[in-house]
């Protein structure tokens, strides 16, 4: 690792993701102009995560492999990757999704010259082929008020300044929409990217929360 502090540190938790999780660690390498570190934290996968991961920390070391002998659940391993991050922001991808070229260092220089501490933007959900399903365009801006009404900011697009605090992740349903309702709570507001593009794919697997509106929309 650098001895140089990353502007970013990327939180990715993995359990059990050999099939994804090589496609969406290159989908951060990727990223060009900003500096960043990716925690990987591994939640006790029994498949060849681990075996991918340190594999791939050994190529690049702006990769920090986290192991984790128990599964913990995604909420516990992201607090593990803030709690372990050096960057002055923290962005989050799970092991299963991906961002587009450009996504980072575009949010990074809109936060740098907008002053703004949340920074969110448009993404795509697709299924399990790449099938586009739905674009996700969120409103330009967000208040405390408007995120009780619904959670308009998709995780895997999201970036806070850690001048705000850092947030644990708890371990309940949707631990993301009481993560950032906190976050912007702490803010005042929360931006969008200044475009309708999306920088982002979501995976929705089939019976997953996500993909059941009904059963979201109930809880």
């Amino acid at each position: 690792m650098s001895s140089e502090t990353p502007v970013v540190s990327v939180v990715m938790p993995a359990y059990n993701a050999a099939p994804t999780i090589e496609a969406s660690m290159h989908s951060v390498l990727m990223q060009e102009g900003v500096d960043l570190e990716l925690l990987v934290i591994d939640d006790g996968s029994s498949d060849q995560t681990r075996e991918i991961v340190h594999a791939a920390a050994r190529q690049d070391t702006r990769i920090v492999p986290i192991m984790q002998s128990v599964n913990g659940g995604v909420a516990t391993a992201r607090n593990t990757g803030i709690e372990a991050a050096r960057g002055r922001l923290i962005a989050f991808l799970d092991s299963d999704d991906s961002w587009h070229p450009g996504k980072l260092g575009s949010q990074v220089q809109f936060m740098q010259s907008s002053g703004c501490a949340i920074c969110y933007a448009p993404y795509r959900r697709v299924d399990q082929t790449g099938r586009l399903l739905s674009a996700v365009v969120p409103p330009p801006k967000l208040d405390y008020a408007a995120m009780l009404r619904s959670n308009r900011i998709g995780n895997l697009t999201a970036i806070y300044d850690r001048s705000l605090g850092d947030v644990k992740f708890q371990r309940i349903g949707h631990e993301d929409y009481v993560f950032w309702l906190d976050m912007v709570r702490r803010a005042g507001t929360a931006h969008r990217l200044p475009t309708t593009k999306p920088v982002a794919d979501y995976l929705v697997r089939g019976g997953s929360l996500s993909s059941d509106q009904w059963r979201a929309a109930r809880w």
